[in-house]
């Protein structure tokens, strides 16, 4: 595990127009969550994104489409923005996710300067069918099997808090060991009032247990990322996420709610002396 932290910052361009009905997503359209969509966000506009994520220190930029997965045209625009991204911020290391990908895709984002591709597998696959109907579990699953086979590096994890049990938590963390991922992003359950799920309910005190199971059952993986939900789930207490196995934050805004002040994050880790990485290992 480097001690060094790494620090991520996630762009969507492209929200809220996904078909899929997976039950913790604000992004799909059967929820009408009030959310911004649109279908490409200005190129000038990412770009100035990655500058301030860069400049804040993020060494990841995560271009982030809400979608089922690539088509011909998404996967274009992918591409063009990588290469936007990297006229202006040449040192950040992009990251696509984009959804289900074919092995021939992926290559051709690679190609176009990615180097990481996200895909999450959620939860377990026994629970996956009560929180998505519309595709199945094997399909993600493929999908990260896909991302090996590119030599792209593999960034795949889960979400807490969206019902399951500890069973499940513990077979998809099963399921990642088996994947061998890279960086293991963790999220915990963000709630919208337009969603069917119960809030998560998780204590502080689970959520950290939680943070500490991953990465005793991923000792190998470089980076435990604590991402979406983190501010809401652990509040004032955010700190304590390190001591139990973290190694890696999201910072800035997330796909449909915010994150808080990137300052913020980087003066916490300056009063826990804790350094931010340079560079990617």
């Amino acid at each position: 595990m480097d001690e060094k932290i790494f620090l991520c910052s996630i762009c969507n361009i492209n929200s809220g127009t996904c078909k899929e009905d997976c039950k913790f997503c604000s992004q799909s359209v059967r929820y009408k969550a009030d959310i911004d969509r649109y279908k490409q966000k200005d190129i000038k506009l990412i770009q100035e994104e990655a500058i301030t994520a860069r400049d804040n220190g993020a060494l990841g930029f995560c271009l982030v489409t809400a979608t089922k997965g690539l088509t011909p045209k998404s996967l274009e625009f992918v591409c063009t923005v990588a290469k936007a991204v990297l006229e202006v911020a040449p040192n950040l290391r992009l990251i696509a996710c984009n959804g289900t990908a074919s092995l021939e895709q992926l290559l051709t984002l690679k190609a176009a300067g990615i180097k990481a591709y996200n895909h999450n597998l959620e939860t377990s696959e026994a629970f996956y069918s009560e929180i998505c109907t519309t595709h199945p579990w094997s399909e993600r699953y493929e999908t990260c099997q896909n991302v090996n086979k590119s030599g792209l590096v593999l960034i795949s994890g889960g979400i807490f808090g969206l019902g399951e049990t500890q069973a499940d938590r513990e077979s998809m963390l099963a399921s990642l060991v088996s994947l061998n991922p890279t960086s293991v992003p963790i999220n915990f359950y963000h709630h919208n009032e337009a969603l069917d799920l119960t809030p998560n309910s998780l204590s502080i005190e689970e959520g950290l247990e939680l943070i500490q199971l991953t990465r005793n059952t991923l000792p190998n993986a470089e980076r435990i990322m604590v991402a979406g939900g983190r501010e809401l789930m652990f509040g004032e207490r955010q700190n304590e996420i390190f001591s139990h196995g973290a190694n890696s934050i999201v910072i800035g805004n997330y796909l449909t709610t915010s994150g808080r002040l990137m300052s913020k994050d980087l003066d916490m880790l300056k009063d826990l002396d804790l350094e931010v990485a340079k560079k990617v290992q």
